[in-house]
């Protein structure tokens, strides 16, 4: 988390499903409880700040760690990368708007409910 661009809006605290945030003294969120984390990112895509970089491991980052270091997250564009890719914040394009997938069918499938199965079923 990057002290200097924090607004302490707390909305990295309220988001987390696992509550691995505490808002510290200063008004600052902390990582009280890292070891909760479930890397779902959401506290790094509310965040409107780009305070935050989520380190898309399944462990702990080693202290020696780039990963660590404010000035490399922020000189390498990690911090906020995943807020970035989903296109949200000013200026930038929804990944949805964007992204490619399959094409959907022209017609939708029909709808089958439970009567209709049991009726043909039971014939």
């Amino acid at each position: 988390m990057s002290r200097e661009r924090c607004i302490t809006c707390d909305r990295c605290v309220e988001v987390c499903p696992r509550n691995v945030f505490d808002t510290g003294e200063d008004g600052v969120p902390v990582i009280a409880r890292q070891s909760d984390c479930q890397t779902c990112f959401m506290c790094e895509a509310y965040c409107p700040a780009d305070a935050l970089f989520v380190a898309p491991l399944s462990h702990p980052v080693r202290p020696d760690s780039p990963l660590r270091d404010e000035a490399h997250l922020a000189a390498t564009g990690l911090l906020g990368s995943y807020r970035s890719q989903l296109g949200w914040g000013s200026g930038r394009t929804p990944g949805a708007a964007v992204a490619v997938g399959p094409e959907l069918p022209a017609a939708q499938p029909p709808i089958v409910n439970r009567t209709d199965i049991t009726e043909r079923t039971s014939r």
